[in-house]
């Protein structure tokens, strides 16, 4: 799904998105229901739905209001979101505002060839799966459920014979690492549109000691600087802003961008193309509660889903004003309040770490992020003092 931002009137660039104001994207957990045990599930999903969820007509005004937020893209999650009875009537309403929809159910039972057919006939903009091994010993330990990765195969051969864009997410850690040249076949064999990648948060479910090591991040994000270049899909991470340092720095070198693109910062003044060409992804980079805001089954609404710091609820204040005014996203988009490296990092702009596992392993989501290799220019000029 090729996403073109509009330009605003204000703004004196194509491609400017104020992330003050508006969001590039929003998730919505439209359920916290879920048949599958995943080991890693940042939301500890359970069986059954949870009685105070938003209901359909509190979606639908969910939906306009973020349609008011300068249409952002819209993602339905879980939980499993195919366990929502009205999900295509929601779904179906957000499309015919004109919105850009795309839904990331659990590969079970509950999604049947008719369920795809009929995603395709309301406009859906894409299907995304997770895969998270090549293998079903790998992902069905990652999923706790026998024959997940079988089903995941099958479904995605159903959309395939729909011509229905797929996308496949897969979180990185210590069970697949190994693996990921493997994946990478796999995901082209699949004929996915984009890999989206995920390097695991210690939240929820996902444990500490399952995540990879800082030097096993930095090999991750050169390896897929590397396969970007030949892979018949697209790449983004998240949870992993520090591949957007990774990918400016080896354009660098590589001499296809000017070296000291960090000089730029966030005024706006550099040539935007140099980055939407390089990254094929928003033209700035979102990071938790900066130009991103999921919104929980019960309207609380978080800089992302993997930090759990509410920020308000759409039952009593509207989203805009939360995601505007609310004292947690306000502070995750001031990058000059990062702690530590991060806060003297000529990246801090385009990069900021991941907030997220920050607050995860140090319980202060400006901390700087403790999964970064990187020094920065200030502290080796210091240190040669």
């Amino acid at each position: 799904m090729v996403i073109k931002v509009r330009e605003k009137v204000n703004h004196p660039l194509p491609f400017t998105v104020d992330y003050h104001i508006n969001p590039y994207i929003v998730i919505w957990e439209v359920t916290r229901a879920c048949e599958l045990k995943c080991v890693h599930c940042r939301a500890d999903a359970q069986l059954k739905p949870h009685p105070h969820e938003l209901s359909d007509q509190e979606g639908k005004n969910l939906i306009d209001q973020i349609y008011e937020m300068n249409n952002p893209m819209l993602v339905f999650t879980g939980g499993d979101c195919m366990l929502r009875d009205d999900l295509f009537d929601l779904a179906e309403y957000a499309i015919n505002k004109g919105m850009r929809v795309s839904m990331t159910p659990s590969a079970t039972e509950n999604v049947t060839k008719e369920k795809m057919k009929q995603a395709k006939s309301v406009g859906l903009s894409r299907w995304g799966f997770s895969l998270d091994g090549p293998t079903s010993e790998i992902h069905d330990h990652f999923r706790g459920t026998p024959g997940s990765f079988n089903l995941t195969i099958e479904k995605i051969r159903f959309l395939n014979e729909l011509h229905m864009p797929l996308q496949i997410n897969t979180v990185i850690s210590q069970y697949n690492f190994l693996h990921l040249e493997k994946m990478a076949e796999l995901v082209g064999e699949l004929k996915a549109v984009m890999w989206y990648i995920f390097l695991l948060v210690p939240t929820g479910r996902g444990q500490f000691e399952d995540c990879i090591s800082p030097i096993q991040h930095e090999k991750v994000f050169r390896w897929l600087y590397e396969l970007s270049k030949t892979a018949p899909y697209d790449i983004k991470t998240t949870a992993a802003q520090h591949y957007r340092r990774v990918v400016l720095q080896q354009k660098a070198l590589e001499k296809k961008i000017d070296s000291d693109i960090y000089k730029y910062e966030d005024t706006m003044t550099m040539d935007q193309n140099k980055m939407l060409d390089g990254l094929k992804r928003a033209p700035k980079g979102v990071n938790d509660g900066n130009g991103f805001l999921f919104i929980s089954h019960t309207g609380d609404v978080l800089p992302s889903g993997l930090l759990p710091i509410k920020g308000g609820n759409i039952r009593e204040n509207p989203l805009a004003q939360i995601y505007r005014h609310s004292k947690v996203f306000q502070e995750l988009r001031n990058p000059d309040l990062y702690k530590g490296k991060c806060g003297v990092c000529e990246y801090r702009y385009i990069c900021g770490g991941s907030r997220s596992r920050t607050y995860a392993v140090t319980g202060d989501y400006l901390e700087s992020d403790p999964f970064c290799v990187y020094v920065p220019k200030n502290l080796r000029n210091k240190n040669r003092l």
